[in-house]
Parts: structure tokens; sequence; C-alpha cells
């Protein structure tokens, strides 16, 4: 993941004097969604949202229930977890564009990928970007990935990557965003055959075995209005079982970005340090409720599950406790 800030030089900027509401966007998102139907040749809009500044000073209570729900010690430093949720309202403005050729509903969460470059806190007025770009072919649709980055002072403190897969559409010619970024070349998971929301392992990996777990999580069937109160993100499949059934769900299921910022709790501020990469790839999605247990451990002694993972920092993997269904797994890298 680079480390430089702002948008292509190519794309228009267009700003915003605050942050979206998510509620708003996914009513957009969902009356837009019935229009844009799987077709062949899909060009992004090349076109950056920019909130100048974000007023944190009183995001305090809100940072403390966060923190509680994902398990983070108390304090005014943001999480990556926090910053990706901070900015995801503007990434999700980008994907409810008109112009915006893949339809919200249904978009698969397949890998987040996330870079602190220096502490944000609450009082500073983060400068927030958010774009689509580097669309690209996915043996079951078209992947793409959203872009938000977090300035303070002008200078680059937060950059996260969300990588999605729409099924069904596919790249032809020009797909838009800018070629050759991160992730570019690289096959995503196969999704679920089931409902979208989450992502399968692929089938061409070596059966997975689950390591040592350092631990359990229970997740009650509240885990899921719980961290959508905190983040905003009050998807039906997450809210309730009869929210999760209109999507195809036996029931309702764990956000997935609950599941990562829970294991990057689980690290912790003083392994992690200041300045961090943090990623995590999403398989089986986590039914509520259920039991989740975590497996911690250095990367130099975590095999060759994690071959394509970054030397040193941390490797977590998340399954099903007493099975072998994998849920997530993912790296926490010092800088």
């Amino acid at each position: 993941m680079t480390a430089r800030a702002g948008a292509p030089s190519s794309f228009t900027v267009t700003e915003f004097a605050e942050v979206p509401s998510l509620g708003g966007l996914y009513a957009k998102g969902a009356a837009g969604s019935v229009a844009k139907r799987p077709r062949a040749g899909v060009l992004l809009p090349q076109v950056a949202y920019r909130v100048p500044g974000v007023d944190t000073s009183g995001s305090a209570a809100r940072l403390a229930e966060y923190q509680e729900v994902v398990g983070e010690p108390a304090s005014g430093v943001l999480s990556a977890g926090f910053l990706h949720v901070l900015a995801f309202p503007l990434a999700t403005a980008v994907m409810v564009r008109q112009d915006f050729p893949l339809g919200l509903l249904g978009m698969v969460h397949l890998r987040q990928a996330a870079r602190v470059l220096r502490p944000v806190r609450i009082g500073d007025r983060p400068e927030i970007l958010a774009w689509a770009e580097n669309a690209r072919a996915h043996r079951r649709g078209v992947q793409v990935d959203l872009v938000a980055e977090v300035l303070v002072d002008g200078v680059l403190a937060y950059r996260g990557v969300s990588t999605y897969l729409a099924k069904g559409f596919s790249v032809s010619g020009d797909a838009g965003g800018v070629p050759g970024r991160e992730g570019a070349g690289q096959e995503a998971p196969d999704p679920d055959t089931g409902a979208a929301g989450q992502s399968a392992p692929d089938a061409g990996r070596a059966p997975w075995s689950p390591p040592l777990p350092t631990a359990r999580w229970r997740l009650g069937k509240g885990i899921g209005p719980e961290y959508g109160a905190v983040s905003g993100d009050r998807n039906p499949i997450h809210m309730s079982a009869l929210g999760a059934k209109a999507f195809g769900f036996p029931r309702a299921i764990a956000h997935g970005m609950y599941t990562a910022a829970r294991a990057l709790a689980e690290v912790g501020p003083a392994r992690r340090g200041d300045a961090y990469e943090w990623t995590t790839e999403f398989f089986k999605p986590v039914l509520l409720p259920g039991s989740v247990d975590l497996a911690i451990r250095y990367a130099a002694d975590s095999g060759a599950d994690v071959a394509a993972g970054p030397a040193g920092g941390f490797v977590y993997d998340g399954w099903r406790t007493g099975r072998t269904t994998r849920h997530f797994t993912g790296t926490v890298t010092p800088l």
C-alpha cells in the first residue's frame, strides 16, 4: 500500500461540508441498486469526495462506546477501525452515485487493508478523502477498491482500502480508476455460493487446520445492533434474523469490520504501536448468536498459512468454535 496522499490527479474533487449520514445513503443505494443490473463494461467515475475538516471534539462519547463494543482500551486515540468508521460514509457516498456502475446491495466485502502512519486523536480536525478505483476482473464478477484517506494538518495519517466484489458484472476495455495500484492482478477468494455479504475461501487452497486458539468470543445476537449503533452501519443483515433472511441468511450475521476490529483490539495498542499496517481477508460470515475462536501469533511462527503476509508483526485467524469454518485471517504489522 502506498503512503502518498490524494486521489489520482485526473479525478475531479467534490467537497462536502460534513460527512454524510449512512442511513440516507443506504436508502439511496437500495433504490439505485435496482437499475444497476449485472452487465459488461464497468467504468468507475473519476471523482473523489472530500470533507476538509471533521470536528472530532464531539466524538469522544461515540469513541468510548466503540472501544467498549470492540474491546479496545479507553483512549483518546482513534484506532484504524474507528478511522474506517469515520471515513466509511464518504466512501459509501461514492458508491451510491448514479454513475457508479455497481449496485450497493449485494456487494461482498472481500478484504480490508489499512495503514496508520501517525496517531489521530479526539480534538483533531482531520481532512477525509474517498474515491473508487482499480476495477478488475474476478471469476465471479468485478472487484473494486474503495479508498479512504485521513489527513491531519495536511499530512497523511491513515489510508484504508476496502475491496468489494460485485457478482455478475465484468470489465472490458478501460476499467476506470488507476490500473496497477494496490491489489491489481491479484484474484480475491471466491464468494460464498450462498447469500452475498461475506466471502468464502478459495476452493483451490489446501485444507486449513486451525491453530491453537488464544481467545474465544461468545457473540450474542445483540452484537449486530450494538456495533451498528457505534459504526452507523445498520445493514439489515446484521440487525435481526428477519432482516438477514430477506437476503438469504439463516439468521443475522456479525459485521465483518466488527470481527476485524475486535481482532485488532486483541493485538492491542502496545504491540501494534503508533504506526502500523492492518489487513483482514474475510471468508465465511459469523452467524449470530455464535462462538468464534481466535488465534494471534507472531508472523514468523505462523507457517505457510501467511506466506503472502508481511514479515514481522502478528497474524490472526478466526474460526467457528469446534469446527474448521474459517471466518477471517489478518495481519498487524508495526511500521
